[in-house]
């Protein structure tokens, strides 16, 4: 084997950057391996059409763990997220909007124009949120308990924080037990009587979901979607200076400052192994690469039924991963305009507050159940749900002036819809083009550039097995000691020295920096039993 290191990290995303930066800062040798020219993963930035800096696949920040950035010393490192005040546009056809921020009494004004009674009950809401926010934080940075097959000391550990769940208000336990049990609209459905409001939250329940917000599971991707404070308010989002690329980039300059090694182009075909135990791994050109220890960043999938042979696992394990779901759901389209989009319902194509935020093309339930009806039916949505983030609006960076850089985060698309993507990947982008124009007549004159990602290009160009964003379905038997599998859900896998760091482990998907972190714990703990033993 060509010369080794203590560790390998199979894949530059955000989470195998953390995983590497942590090992390195403990001392050992480690090195990343990329199979694509660009680091981050789906978390990166790419220059289009020769000026547009484009965050191709993730597009906004909101989940990063405070621990993360602290550790890794981001903010010092060129990582700066921008906040977006307003940060939610909700516009209806013809005439309506709800558009949401970082202020109560903003807020306030704004949903009492659509039910006065809901103000109260959105200000309660908000609470319960902050209040449950902190336990969610320590949950993504804990390592589950062994499930089936666990211990007393399993048990022993989970004990304070039992402790302080009993410490938030009522109010808060029952949104937590309500968002853990039911779907996201049932959830949202008890609390208020504004049906733009419920469906403007709810969208955050079905984000890379392949399930309507009715869905029970969906309340649960609420949760994780609305409990970031990286903008300092949670669950609110805000963008990267520079685009998404940044946030990697940042974190490779801790890495590297640490010792790690960071290879580009080098695609990994195979992780050796011997007697059960990792030796190395064997790159695509047949270089090999020896090491004690793995860290795979691909998903679940990949890890085991690619990079692995079957063979050298057991057979059980096997099966409960061709098992997992990995449904795909989500379509990326990533435009240049000549202009802001001139909404019906707020005229105007110069820069206004109600471009900063995310803008939700969805009125009502009825339109997110008819757009999943089609999905459910195997055809994409012919009324697409779409999220439209122009983060031009707040960073002059990524575009020359008068240009804007808009994305498009488009439901429902299925991985293998009735007669292929062939010329129906045409076919919706004109239908989101369409779409779009009914709330803001005239958009698609505006574009000048186009780059369109059905779940076959997500899964293609970012290596993301059936195009799921997630690694995994993130549902109620996917989660937490649950996810990848049950049994596994603590990094460990049946490969002594391999571990899996990516959105396929706890806490699962998003651009959180939890998966990397918590793999490199467990792995610097195995490590050094093995070093004394």
């Amino acid at each position: 084997m060509k010369r080794g290191y203590d560790a390998v990290v199979i894949g530059a995303g955000h989470n195998g950057l953390v995983a590497a930066s942590l090992l390195a800062r403990a001392g050992l040798s480690v090195c990343v391996l990329e199979a694509s020219s660009l680091i981050g993963g789906a978390c990166r930035s790419e220059v289009l059409w020769d000026k547009y800096r484009v965050s191709t696949a993730a597009y906004v920040c909101g989940l990063l763990h405070p621990a993360v950035i602290r550790e890794l010393e981001l903010d010092r490192r060129g990582l700066t997220v921008l906040k977006r005040d307003p940060s939610s546009f909700t516009p209806l056809p013809d005439s309506g909007y709800l558009l949401l921020g970082p202020d109560d009494r903003f807020n306030a004004e704004q949903i009492a124009l659509l039910d006065k009674r809901d103000v109260e009950a959105f200000l309660q809401y908000e609470r319960d949120l902050e209040a449950i926010g902190p336990i969610v934080d320590h949950i993504f940075l804990s390592v589950p308990p062994s499930f089936p097959v666990g211990s007393f000391t399993d048990i022993l550990r989970w004990t304070p924080l039992v402790n302080r769940l009993f410490q938030v208000p009522p109010s808060g336990r029952l949104l937590l037990a309500q968002m853990l049990s039911c779907g996201a609209w049932d959830v949202l459905d008890r609390r208020f009587r504004s049906e733009l409001l419920k469906i403007t939250l709810a969208t955050d329940g079905i984000i890379g979901s392949p399930l309507s917000p009715t869905f029970p599971g969906t309340g649960l991707v609420l949760l994780h979607h609305t409990t970031g404070s990286v903008t300092g308010k949670r669950g609110l989002w805000g963008y990267v200076r520079g685009g998404m690329g940044s946030l990697p980039e940042a974190i490779a300059s801790y890495g590297r400052e640490k010792g790690v090694t960071i290879a580009t182009e080098c695609p990994v075909s195979r992780i050796i192994t011997t007697d059960g135990r990792v030796k190395g791994v064997v790159l695509t050109d047949g270089r090999e690469i020896s090491c004690r220890t793995v860290l795979s960043n691909a998903d679940p999938k990949r890890t085991f039924l690619t990079l692995c042979d079957p063979q050298d696992l057991p057979a059980e394990f096997v099966e409960q991963v061709k098992r997992i779901k990995m449904s795909a759901s989500a379509f990326k389209i990533n435009l240049v305009c000549d202009r802001l989009p001139n909404f019906r319902c707020l005229p105007g194509d110069r820069p206004a507050p109600h471009h900063r935020g995310t803008i939700h093309l969805c009125p009502s339930l009825s339109y997110a159940e008819e757009a999943f009806a089609d999905y459910f039916y195997g055809r994409p949505s012919s009324k697409p749900i779409i999220e439209m983030c122009i983060p031009t609006v707040l960073d002059d960076s990524l575009a020359p002036p008068d240009r804007h850089i808009v994305s498009l985060f488009v439901q429902y698309a299925p991985y293998s819809p009735i007669g292929g993507w062939g010329q129906a990947k045409d076919e919706f982008v004109r239908r989101v083009l369409e779409t779009i124009d009914e709330f803001a007549p005239g958009f698609s004159s505006s574009v000048l550039h186009l780059q369109a990602l059905s779940p076959q290009d997500l899964e293609a160009e970012f290596f993301l097995t059936g195009g799921n964003i997630f690694h995994g379905d993130m549902t109620l038997d996917q989660v937490f000691a649950f996810r990848p599998v049950p049994g596994w859900g603590q990094y460990r896998t049946p490969v002594k020295g391999l571990y899996l760091c990516g959105s396929g482990a706890h806490p699962g998907g998003g651009v959180t920096g939890c998966p990397g972190w918590n793999a490199a714990r467990v792995a610097l703990d195995d490590w050094k039993k093995r070093r004394i033993g």
